[in-house]
């Protein structure tokens, strides 16, 4: 039975696991308010849109949250997108793709 186990069990240690973010209660309050005012000035209060593109789950659909986290830290050249990296962490970035690809819609 262990021969059997031991590759199922590495095998399934290799499997993609789901992005998450650890941040605190008091840190998570914060990132939500800097989403609604500062992301939403660009991409609408409701994240529906605006000068930048919609951040609604429904528009994220299927988007990775590292990749979301890397565009929040980086920008995108040429857009008015900005750099949030000397303002987030890494960790940061990637709670706020989470929180954007999971929060309910109005």
């Amino acid at each position: 039975m262990r021969d059997i186990l031991a590759p199922l069990i590495l095998a399934a240690l290799c499997l993609p696991q789901p992005a998450t973010a650890e941040i605190g209660k008091d840190r998570a309050t914060e990132l939500e308010h800097m989403v609604i005012q500062d992301c939403g000035s660009c991409h609408g209060l409701t994240m529906r849109g605006g000068l930048g593109s919609p951040l609604t789950p429904a528009a994220l659909d299927g988007a990775d949250p590292d990749a979301l986290a890397s565009i929040i830290l980086d920008g995108v050249p040429d857009t008015a997108m900005p750099p949030w990296r000397p303002l987030l962490t890494e960790e940061e970035a990637l709670w706020i793709a989470i929180y954007l690809l999971n929060r309910e819609q109005d």
